[in-house]
């Protein structure tokens, strides 16, 4: 559930069994993948501060994986878990061991990438992870102001996993965000409703996702003392852009308008790298991955759950897993 080696503008593209891909343009996001540091720390963080479900746990190896990841040597410890209908899958590599996560990463370097986990009471939550100790990203909660039509209302808080990924909650005032965030049947941590990436031209990744299924669902422009101390950036002015497929979490991407001088997605990140993301699409069909220009290289075994994959990045090096289940 890993990618190759970054290309910024060009889409690389790594295509496991082409004609197995069916025709159909229906896709979903099945999961959402991060690289970690310590399989064993990080579940025991997702599943006991943020009530994760750990529903698998694979380790693999072999040629077949490393032509996937274009990684050689390696060794992959992959752990899936779930909250309400979403999953998260965390990979240690056993070997080799990639680079920590950039000790001066900001909210505005391109990548920057976050799974948003939907709460029923913010005040709850954000107690709940005091009394864990956890790393803030962001200096509170904070509640978007009333004069964003799209936004206000929205109570958000930036936070950070045992690597530093960031995370965020977030909780949905009545009348935004999917109407089953206001079904909580009780539970405090509900699900992910999206992952958010900083893109440096939003027109651009637009076009981009739309051709992987994605359709825009909404958007607004944020600025404000509060959206500057939820993102930990003085002077954040962004472009948010909601996009979702079928069915699964969505993809929000963030542009900033100010500051301009987030850093873009190094060159050298590898997969094991604890930088890393993915975002797992189910469905793709075998004329988008011709349009991608995607040669054959090897076939997987079905351990990781899925008979073939494609490894794409988008303009900014984000990248998205094509997956047939």
């Amino acid at each position: 559930m890993r990618t190759a080696l970054v290309g910024i503008v060009a889409v690389l593209v790594w295509l496991i069994s082409v004609p197995a891909f069916a025709a159909s343009s229906s896709r979903s996001v099945t999961a959402i993948g991060m690289t970690v540091s310590d399989v064993d720390r990080s579940v025991a963080f997702y599943t006991q501060v943020l009530t994760f479900e750990k529903i698998s746990d694979v380790e693999v190896a072999g040629a077949d994986y490393e032509h996937l990841e274009g990684v050689f040597g390696l060794r992959m410890r992959v752990v899936t878990l779930k909250l309400g209908a979403e999953q998260l899958a965390l990979t240690q590599y056993l070997a080799p061991r990639g680079q920590a996560f950039p000790a001066d990463s900001r909210s505005n370097d391109r990548w920057f990438q976050h799974a948003a986990i939907v709460v029923s009471d913010m005040d709850r939550a954000y107690a709940r992870l005091r009394e864990d100790h956890v790393e803030y990203a962001s200096s509170g909660p904070q509640t978007l102001p009333a004069w964003n039509k799209a936004a206000g209302g929205i109570r958000a808080f930036y936070f950070r996993d045992p690597d530093e990924h960031y995370l965020e909650l977030i909780e949905f005032p009545s009348g935004k965000g999917d109407p089953r965030w206001q079904r909580s049947d009780g539970r405090l941590f509900l699900g992910i409703d999206h992952s958010a990436i900083v893109v440096s031209h939003t027109a651009k990744s637009e076009a981009f996702y739309r051709d992987l299924g994605f359709h825009v669902v909404g958007g607004s422009e944020n600025y404000g003392d509060e959206q500057e101390h939820l993102n930990n950036v003085f002077g954040a002015h962004l472009i948010i852009t909601s996009m979702r497929t079928e069915s699964g979490p969505g993809i929000e991407l963030l542009e900033y308008l100010a500051p301009r001088d987030g850093r873009p997605m190094p060159a050298d990140v590898h997969p094991n790298d604890i930088v890393f993301w993915d975002v797992m699409i189910a469905g793709p069909d075998r004329s988008l991955l011709e349009r991608l220009g995607a040669n054959p290289v090897a076939t997987p075994r079905r351990e990781l759950g899925f008979e073939n994959a494609a490894i794409v990045r988008d303009p900014d090096g984000h990248a998205i897993e094509l997956v047939k289940q």
